[in-house]
């Protein structure tokens, strides 16, 4: 099975009316390694940085999405926790996300999401622990 394959079947819904607002656009996706861009631009805070919830988002994206192709078929992820810490300010231009597994486990999963700019100056790390429930039949 693809990649693209696996994605669609972890994630059955489509990435969600959020992620298309903010412009997140899915570089690369496995179980070891998922990767997005997201556009400054539109997602700025008043001072024209790049928002702190952004990153956030696009964070919770990219650990959320590994954590459900880590448990696909029989379970799905929910989020318990992130964090994020914000290195440096973006003021244009596109953003790449990075996540890495720290955990892959039955219950849990952990990501570690290392978003840079376009010069691979690091922004923002993040970390975040997934559920992974089961699905239950006629839910």
């Amino acid at each position: 099975m693809s990649d693209a394959q696996d994605l669609t079947a972890a994630m059955p819904q489509g990435m969600g009316a959020l992620n298309d607002k903010m412009g997140i656009e899915i570089i690369e996706a496995s179980v070891n390694r998922v990767v997005a861009t997201m556009p400054v631009e539109g997602n700025t805070q008043p001072y024209g940085l790049l928002h702190g919830g952004a990153s956030v988002v696009l964070a919770e994206t990219l650990g959320s999405m590994g954590s459900a192709l880590h448990a696909q078929p029989d379970r799905y992820p929910v989020g318990v926790d992130i964090n994020a810490t914000h290195h440096r300010a973006a003021t244009s231009g596109t953003v790449t996300g990075v996540a890495t597994p720290i955990h892959l486990g039955r219950s849990t999963a952990a990501w570690e999401i290392v978003i840079s700019n376009e010069e691979g100056k690091r922004v923002c790390t993040s970390r975040i622990t997934c559920a992974l429930l089961p699905y239950q039949p006629n839910s």
